[in-house]
């Protein structure tokens, strides 16, 4: 009897926490176990499992922003292109008309293809490095095609690359990385200085120092605030500047993760109506 009833006294207070395990649910993700003493197994068991369930409980809200947040953006094109399409088919109209809205639908259907495009490559910049394919790249080439990319799109940027000295080893311009996603961050950042610049330029400077390959992308445009410059590469983030160019508040998000799974620096220098630069250091082989 007297086993029985020390047995009991012993792992009521194990019971006491499965029973309030038991009430956590994702509804009830707040909740958090009781600890009595810190200083025991059991306290410090509860405070391992709390600390657990906070992690847990960010990484569920800011996945609830997440799908918030992408929902808001698909919908304001998606609205848009449903109402172009329903008044186009309100009654009869010219070939010209329907050209027309044919070509703003068209435009609308684009925005939602770059949202989504955004979002995959975001997905993919969440990865591990060892997840994806690393091979040896030389920055000179990546932003050679970026260049292309970005003037294939708006034929009337105009981007300058500049070597700062000239590279005595070939090492120094070459970074173990992902070409696809490299490619994608500075196309994100050429186009940055254009599309906010009067002139449409991005002036490109390529480097190296110690460990480092270093670019630099300065604009002579509109620049920042200092509130743009603390909000830049927070996922959906429209700055001040918004008026001037469309965009979805995806891409300086999406090149931050990119040049980190690369274990490099992304740092931005902005002041208003002087301009933005960009500096990016990458480790060379």
């Amino acid at each position: 009897v007297v086993g029985y009833i020390l047995s009991r006294s012993t792992l009521k207070p194990i019971r006491n926490i499965v029973k309030e395990a038991e009430k956590i649910t994702a509804s009830h993700i707040d909740k958090r176990l009781p600890v009595k003493n810190e200083q025991d197994e059991l306290g410090e068991l509860s405070t391992t499992f709390n600390a657990l369930l906070e992690r847990l409980e960010k990484s569920f809200n800011s996945q609830k922003m997440f799908v918030s947040n992408v929902s808001h953006e698909l919908r304001t094109p998606m609205a848009a292109l449903t109402a172009e399409l329903d008044l186009a088919l309100l009654k009869e109209r010219s070939s010209e008309q329907y050209q027309m809205a044919i070509g703003n639908a068209l435009q609308d259907s684009h925005r939602i293809v770059n949202l989504i495009d955004g979002l995959l490559n975001l997905a993919k910049a969440d990865y591990q490095s060892e997840q994806i394919t690393m091979e040896e790249v030389r920055l000179d080439e990546l932003l050679l095609d970026a260049r292309e990319l970005v003037l294939k799109a708006h034929p009337d940027y105009h981007i300058e690359l500049v070597f700062e000295q000239e590279a005595e080893e070939d090492n120094v311009l070459t970074i173990i990385g992902n070409s696809y996603l490299l490619t994608t961050a500075f196309v994100n950042l050429i186009e940055n200085n254009c599309k906010y610049s009067s002139n449409r330029a991005s002036s490109v400077l390529i480097a190296y120092w110690e460990q480092w390959a270093i670019i630099r992308l300065s604009d002579n445009g509109v620049g920042m605030s200092d509130t743009d410059k603390e909000n830049l590469f927070k996922l959906f983030y429209r700055g001040e500047n918004k008026h001037i160019a469309p965009g979805n508040g995806i891409g300086m998000a999406l090149t931050q993760k990119i040049i980190h799974l690369h274990k490099g620096e992304l740092t931005v220098s902005s002041h208003k109506d002087e301009g933005t630069t960009f500096v990016v250091k990458l480790p060379h082989i």
